[in-house]
């Protein structure tokens, strides 16, 4: 992906991260002080308009909710912000995990070979001046394809596996495994194209599921293997993360608005009212108890709730289970086909407002035969209690990922392992070493 040509860092030490979702917009504005965790000074947050399974589909309501959610963000900051980091859900975001070898002739390995092998692999899979990817090798004419990550995720010397950092080291052949993540050039576009329209720079774009990893894994979690599973109200993404780095990543079309649209339909109410059930008497699971409780339905076309439809509540979530059960197993189903679903252990992350819902760790460990918890945004400081939980992950990823970023040239994406401690990684300091 061609990042902004300025810094993600606006002046006085600012980042401001935008996560563009199907049910909100919600901006963060941070401070960064030297050494330290990104301190938030402003949240903006507004229910979002234009935007389905993550894409732009009106430019003038996604403009209008971007444009309240930032000016809020600045209100509440005393700052003006001029470019963000924003996330990408849209786009039908693919991987690619590809690995080339390159000769090094017996000498010492320097930047220069990391760079070398980096052209080299453009060269070979097709990767073209605008970073689209030819999946099937070759190069994509209709530059249908743009890349958003390059993330180098393994380093051989002469085949010897575990090389973390190959620079200084001797050998003869030098290997490298990238893991590019691509997305629909036309759907990207319309995002930028949108967000320019607010008079804001875009610093680079993040994969959710990978912003969410950021903000919620632990150290021990992206070093052993664990999948994080972001579920939004349009579509539900995935990240596997192994030694350090993002491995994979997919999406599965289908969100918490789906659950939603569900009961509207099955309970004959307007889909506020739906919603409202959803989060006042929603659960995963059905209980004994289900069947005893009575919940009053409004009914579509009734102008009071007088003549409201009592039903009991194991009719809500016998509407609520299926769907659940269903995106749960497109989740094993895509893991399972990737070939990444043992990679990512038996560890489990929700994360994204769909996954408060009572149940979803229950549900989702029955159907996936994995360990599940709730992830939570830990390594920013600053976010009210309203805002610390799992459907904010993505935004404030997004903030540790521009807090240390310094990316003037297309291509390079941080290994998570690399931020230092105090910032998740060592994002800026990583690039300028390896490339």
């Amino acid at each position: 992906m061609k990042l902004a040509a300025s810094m993600a860092k606006t002046k006085g030490g600012l980042v401001a991260a935008l996560d563009i979702g199907c049910s909100k917009v919600c901006c963060f504005i941070a401070r960064i002080d030297a050494g330290d965790q990104p301190r938030v000074i402003g949240i903006g947050q507004q229910a979002s308009r234009g935007i389905k399974n993550g894409t732009v589909v009106d430019m003038a309501g996604a403009e209008s909710t971007i444009l309240n959610a930032v000016h809020a963000a600045e209100q509440m900051a005393g700052e003006t912000i001029d470019r963000v980091i924003v996330s990408l859900a849209g786009g039908h975001p693919a991987s690619s995990s590809v690995g080339v070898q390159i000769a090094l002739n017996g000498h010492e390995v320097g930047e220069t070979d990391l760079r070398r092998a980096f052209e080299h692999c453009q060269q070979t899979y097709g990767l073209n001046g605008r970073g689209g990817l030819d999946h099937n090798g070759g190069s994509d004419a209709d530059n249908s394809r743009q890349m958003i990550h390059s993330i180098p995720t393994a380093y051989t010397i002469d085949g010897n596996r575990g090389v973390r950092d190959p620079r200084g080291m001797f050998g003869d052949r030098l290997g490298v495994n990238i893991h590019f993540v691509t997305a629909a050039t036309s759907a990207v576009r319309n995002l930028t194209t949108c967000i320019r329209r607010c008079h804001l720079d875009v610093a680079g774009y993040v994969v959710a599921p990978f912003a969410s990893g950021l903000a919620s894994l632990a150290d021990d979690e992206l070093e052993l293997g664990v999948t994080v599973i972001d579920m939004g109200g349009g579509i539900t993404s995935i990240a596997v993360f192994y030694e350090g780095s993002v491995v994979y990543t997919d999406v599965v079309p289908v969100g918490g608005n789906h659950v939603t649209k569900d009961i509207a339909r099955g309970l004959s109410t307007t889909v506020a009212h739906a919603e409202r059930l959803k989060t006042l008497y929603g659960h995963a699971m059905s209980t004994d108890a289900d069947a005893r409780e009575m919940i009053d339905v409004p009914q579509v076309g009734e102008d009071d709730d007088t003549n409201a439809r009592q039903v009991p509540r194991s009719l809500l979530v016998g509407i609520i289970q299926p769907r659940l059960e269903e995106t749960f197993e497109l989740v094993r189903s895509h893991l399972e086909s990737s070939g990444f679903d043992k990679l990512g252990g038996r560890r489990v992350v929700l994360t994204g407002g769909a996954s408060l819902l009572p149940g979803m760790r229950e549900l989702g460990g029955l159907i996936l035969d994995k360990q599940l918890r709730i992830g939570r945004p830990t390594r920013v400081r600053g976010l009210a209690e309203a805002t610390a939980g799992p459907a904010y992950a993505t935004c404030a990823g997004l903030l540790i990922y521009g807090a240390a970023e310094d990316l003037t040239a297309p291509g390079k994406t941080p290994a998570v392992s690399q931020i230092p401690e105090s910032l998740f990684g060592r994002v800026g300091h990583w690039l300028r070493e390896h490339f």
